[in-house]
């Protein structure tokens, strides 16, 4: 049984069906707190699903995390940085009418929010490391272009299937055959 604090329960009570559902657990509602009751397997995943929701993502995105084994993870902007002023940072990490953001979210195939001092990701785990290093580097510092420029110089290839999956191959198409005229 899993126990998890949400700032905004409302999110959860909307959707508490529809998360017990796709999820396959009991959720049990206690003021703040959520339990989650299931297999174990199941409630790591609903964890992890939960504190993307609870993160500020939609739920679409921390579907994701089920559907296509994405994975969850916060970066606090305090461990990299020595600033006071962490309003400045946040502002470049969102960028004018958040386009770094944007930007971002095409460069790494991942999913960015904010909230206080936390940035969140979510994103298949071999493109989270990207991401994570792009925050990093814009929270100490680096101009935007230069971490554009970094990400499409270490862009990760895309995974191929080496023959585990069937393929069905189409089929050949049959050739047509012309008769040969002898005009005489």
């Amino acid at each position: 049984m899993e126990k998890i604090f949400f700032d905004k329960i409302s999110r959860i009570l909307k959707n508490r069906k529809r998360l017990e559902d796709k999820l396959k657990v009991k959720i049990v509602i206690h003021g703040n707190y959520i339990l989650i009751e299931g297999e174990p397997e199941k409630e790591y995943i609903a964890k992890k699903v939960l504190d993307a929701l609870n993160f500020g993502f939609p739920l679409s995105v921390a579907f994701l995390i089920k559907d296509k084994d994405f994975e969850f993870e916060e970066l606090n902007i305090k461990d990299y940085t020595k600033r006071k002023d962490l309003s400045v940072v946040r502002a470049r990490i969102i960028g004018k009418k958040g386009k770094t953001f944007r930007t971002l979210n095409q460069l790494t195939n991942c999913f960015f929010e904010i909230k206080g001092n936390r940035v969140g990701i979510v994103g298949e785990p071999e493109y989270i490391k990207n991401a994570q290093n792009s925050i990093i580097s814009l929270v100490r510092g680096a101009k935007q272009a230069n971490v554009y420029h970094f990400l499409e110089k270490h862009r990760v290839k895309p995974v191929f299937d080496f023959g585990l999956k069937e393929i069905k191959k189409p089929k050949p198409k049959k050739k047509k055959s012309f008769k040969k005229f002898n005009s005489v």
